[in-house]
């Protein structure tokens, strides 16, 4: 009898739903090879990261802000594999000591950005009526102005630094999420089973986190990733600009800034910056493209 049992449980194990929705979400995921591509990218980006702000003065030669003006605009070679800037910092260097910050900004943006929609949108979804009316209109406001002008204007009213830049990259991500996730409530809320555990007597709090929170998560895990490019993207901009990270960070957007005076003697100042806001983006759009195909119903067999 307690063989039976036994093999009776392990066959339960095998047939679990849960565990069979996350076999089958992974054999559609590693099937999207551009995918793999992306997070492995990503993966690597934040290692690389983690290893340079905790042991980075330790494993890199060159200091990312020292000023070496008798070695200024030189170009890549055995020594500095990206060149120099003109002030004769290593490229190489400063790009690596600007990972962290340009991971730091996307991840705390929408981080910040996505907390705050996602209250908003399941509120507005699942109380509806006034409430849902005037949360979507102050949304319809902040959609109302492109994502670069809205964070270009916060910026502007806070002043230039990394951490205004993150705060008003996580201000016009909060149209977002809120939006996408009113929509999933909307849809949730209706379902059959809500109605009996609210008849049940459980709370607006318990059905909103352990009904229809863990069944909109889906969306909000995409939106996450493809808005995390957004925010680098944005955030590199208003560098550019002069409105984010203030010298001597080495930031990319502030990079391909002191760059652009040098384009025609020099571009590997602006070369290899760019690329890795290119990459980085690259990375974070496929894998959530990936995680979206990964993730959609319609995709099951």
């Amino acid at each position: 009898m307690t063989g039976k049992t036994a093999t009776m449980i392990d066959q339960t194990k095998r047939t679990s739903p849960r565990i069979e929705a996350y076999k089958a979400f992974w054999k559609r995921l590693i099937k999207n090879k551009a995918a793999v591509v992306g997070g492995f990218l990503i993966l690597l980006f934040v290692i690389a990261s983690i290893i340079v702000s905790l042991f980075g003065p330790h494993i890199i030669s060159y200091d990312p802000t020292k000023v070496d003006v008798l070695n200024k605009l030189q170009p890549p070679s055995k020594e500095h594999w990206f060149g120099t800037d003109n002030f004769g910092r290593d490229i190489f260097t400063r790009i690596l000591y600007g990972m962290p910050l340009t991971l730091k900004v996307g991840f705390l943006s929408v981080g910040m950005g996505g907390i705050v929609g996602v209250i908003l949108g399941i509120v507005s979804g699942y109380y509806g009526g006034k409430i849902d009316t005037i949360i979507m209109r102050i949304m319809d406001v902040l959609l109302a102005f492109p994502g670069i002008l809205l964070a270009l204007a916060i910026v502007s009213v806070l002043g230039g630094s990394l951490t205004n830049v993150i705060i008003a990259v996580s201000i016009f991500s909060v149209p977002a999420f809120a939006r996408i996730v009113r929509g999933s409530t909307l849809s949730v809320r209706k379902l059959e089973y809500i109605d009996a555990v609210r008849a049940l007597g459980a709370s607006d709090l318990r059905i909103i986190f352990k009904h229809i929170l863990p069944n909109v998560m889906s969306p909000i895990i995409v939106q996450a990733t493809l808005r995390i490019a957004t925010a680098v993207l944005t955030a590199s901009g208003l560098s550019f600009l002069g409105l984010g990270a203030q010298p001597p960070e080495p930031e990319w957007g502030a990079m391909l800034n002191d760059g652009r005076t040098y384009m025609k003697s020099a571009p590997h100042l602006i070369l290899f910056p760019g690329m890795m806001i290119v990459i980085v983006v690259l990375a974070f759009n496929i894998f959530g493209d990936g995680l979206r195909d990964a993730l959609d119903p319609k995709m099951k067999k």
